[in-house]
């Protein structure tokens, strides 16, 4: 039976996991917006999850032009998703693309979206307890 609750929250729980550090990349983003040529970053929500639930996660490998090269996975990622840089609308002087109105925008939709989920989870577990008294 467990087995069975856990799956019923394991797509909530990856969502959950995926906006959370979707909002720490946003958060860094605001917090960088005056450092100079610092680029800002985001990842696709929609292909995050849909890897991380499949197991197909993107992984970018790094190009090797000798054998002696290491191989390994090159740029940051997110459960496996590729963290992407923002196209900036108007550039800076400063090389900085960090666009204070579009990042404030992203954050509170991505905290409503996480505090919806929050909402989806507490109804479920209302639901399992209230069939497991009734």
């Amino acid at each position: 039976m467990s087995n069975t609750i856990d799956q019923m929250f394991q797509f909530q729980q990856t969502a959950l996991n995926i906006r959370s550090a979707r909002q720490e990349l946003i958060a860094s983003n605001i917090v960088n917006a005056d450092t100079p040529d610092y680029k800002a970053k985001d990842i696709d929500f929609a292909s995050a999850l849909q890897g991380a639930l499949t197991g197909n996660a993107q992984k970018l490998q790094v190009a090797s032009t000798s054998p002696q090269h290491l191989s390994g996975v090159s740029g940051e990622n997110v459960l496996g998703s590729p963290v992407m840089y923002r196209q900036p609308s108007q550039p800076s002087a400063d090389g900085n693309t960090v666009d204070m109105d579009v990042e404030q925008a992203q954050f509170a939709d991505n905290a409503i979206h996480y505090e919806a989920s929050l909402t989806f989870v507490s109804n479920d577990v209302k639901n399992v307890l209230a069939a497991l008294q009734g």
